[in-house]
């Protein structure tokens, strides 16, 4: 790829056909001068072969930067495409040098982007926009506020979460008559080349989609009629992917289209797990598939209130001075106690630094990572192993320090589930609507990319208000407390 200039556009020639200027304090101008963005050209484009033939790539700017107006407006892919299309702010973020009345790019780019932008490019995007970030606030601090040298500094906080998926609540029974419907379809179209040829094998379709409805119209259908329903449709589905078997033994599976091929795999592991738990009374089986469209999704048992086991990406994150990353994203459970020394080798590798403390929940407290923390002189959070000391008039005192450590520690780990609520409430780690595995850890980064630069941008226009707070003050000292200074006052705070 010929990587174009990401030169911007200066700020007073960006061409407005209907007049009138842009305003410089715009959060999306703001963020744009900001934003590194030709440090990114180097990741971007080893993502691309150097033949030279085909259609040019969009830049860098306008790849990213189509990502992060998505998930910052919460839009689907068209959406976002008519957005840009009709804000000139949008554009300028992108670099365009002039306001185009026109569709940038087709809203199906918006895979290639997610395509392109792989996770490890993601995290070296994200930290290096956070490293900006904190060079930006490090120089806007004054001398005593600087942090103190030192080789542990700084509070590192992790958890762990669960980023769900847009699917269907998976049963049983609805998966098996997914697959029932799928493979019926598989075999109208291997046979659509044999009509008046030979006659077209039973799928018994009618009857069995009469016996599904039966029980799943049914508001709280019993046990042995549930069963009873997955019995008939196993049946079904065996029958059909038998009926396939025996028309790719004679012709091929060549009539397949690339997607049919792809869930005919899926249905096939699926039936033999859902006929293992079937004979075994069970619910639970190793790598369970609970989405044919989706086959990489697994549940997630988080044994939260609201929902006690989740359907999507497990991920382990850290919290800095505000600033979040994504340290591991799977689609299979896992026990994030695991992480904690990886993260703080991450904390380290970022800041050339280990922090002063870990503030983490009590499922990261094993004696593993205990000794790890003590041999690298760093505080983990949460109370001492072991029964806890009976008071006396010796240890009062100290007991009650560990009371009020163990408090402000909990109060210092808050800062790490706001995120997770930002994310899920404000971005789109809610609810992600990308259906591939690569794509759906893209999303994932690229939340977690937004919201860093909302607290970058947050930072921002806090020094600017402070500087306007600085200004009044000054001109109130000046001027006096005169009507003329009370209405100046109040111009430059609206």
């Amino acid at each position: 790829m010929k990587p174009k200039s990401l030169r911007q556009t200066e700020f007073e020639d960006f061409y407005l056909p209907f007049g009138g200027r842009l305003k410089s304090s715009n959060r999306w101008v703001v963020l744009a001068k900001k934003i590194p963005w030709n440090e990114f050209e180097d990741l971007y484009a080893a993502n691309f072969a150097s033949s030279g033939q085909g259609a040019p790539a969009l830049n860098v700017r306008v790849a990213l930067g189509a990502l992060i107006i998505k998930e910052k407006l919460q839009l689907s892919d068209e959406e976002a495409v008519l957005q840009i299309e009709e804000n000139p702010y949008l554009q300028y973020f992108l670099g365009f040098p002039e306001f185009r009345d026109a569709r940038p790019f087709d809203p199906s780019m918006y895979v290639h982007f997610r395509k392109r932008f792989g996770g490890d490019v993601l995290i070296e995007v994200n930290e290096l926009i956070v490293k900006r970030a904190l060079e930006q606030i490090k120089e806007s601090r004054s001398d005593e506020d600087q942090d103190p040298p030192g080789t542990h500094k700084g509070k590192l906080l992790i958890d762990a979460t669960c980023a769900p998926s847009d699917i269907a609540f998976p049963t049983d029974l609805g998966l098996l008559n997914k697959a029932r419907e799928k493979t019926e379809a598989m075999i109208d179209t291997l046979h659509a080349p044999l009509i008046g040829k030979r006659p077209k094998a039973r799928t018994y379709r009618i009857k069995a989609r009469k016996q599904y409805l039966a029980v799943s119209k049914k508001k709280s259908p019993g046990r042995k009629a549930v069963r009873k329903a997955i019995r008939q449709q196993l049946s079904h589905v065996e029958r059909n992917l038998n009926t396939i078997e025996r028309i790719s033994a004679e012709g091929g599976l060549g009539k397949l289209g690339k997607k049919q091929y792809r869930d005919l795999l899926v249905i096939s592991e699926l039936y033999r797990q859902q006929h293992l738990m079937f004979q075994a009374q069970v619910h639970s089986v190793k790598d369970r598939i609970i989405s044919i469209a989706q086959p990489h999704i697994r549940p997630i048992v988080r044994g939260k209130a609201k929902a006690k086991t989740e359907f999507g990406a497990k991920l382990s994150a850290s919290v800095v001075d505000g600033f979040c990353f994504a340290d591991r994203i799977s689609f299979d459970a896992y026990n994030e106690g695991e992480d904690l020394s990886g993260q703080i080798e991450a904390f380290h590798r970022r800041y050339g630094h280990y922090p002063a403390s870990v503030h983490a929940d009590k499922i990261y407290g094993t004696r593993k990572n205990r000794a790890y923390c003590k041999k690298l002189g760093i505080r983990l959070s949460g109370p001492k192993l072991g029964r806890p000391r009976k008071t006396t008039e010796a240890n009062k005192a100290e007991l009650k320090k560990e009371k009020c450590q163990l408090r402000e520690d909990e109060i210092d780990r808050i800062p790490v589930e706001g995120k997770f609520g930002q994310g899920k409430r404000r971005f789109g780690l809610g609810l992600i609507k990308s259906k591939l595995a690569e794509t759906t850890k893209s999303s994932i980064h690229i939340t977690f990319i937004v919201m860093n630069l909302e607290k970058w941008l947050n930072a921002i226009l806090s020094a600017l208000f402070w500087c306007f707070e600085e200004v009044l003050n000054g001109l109130k000292a000046l001027v006096g407390t005169n009507e003329k200074a009370l209405r100046l006052q109040r111009m430059y705070r609206s």
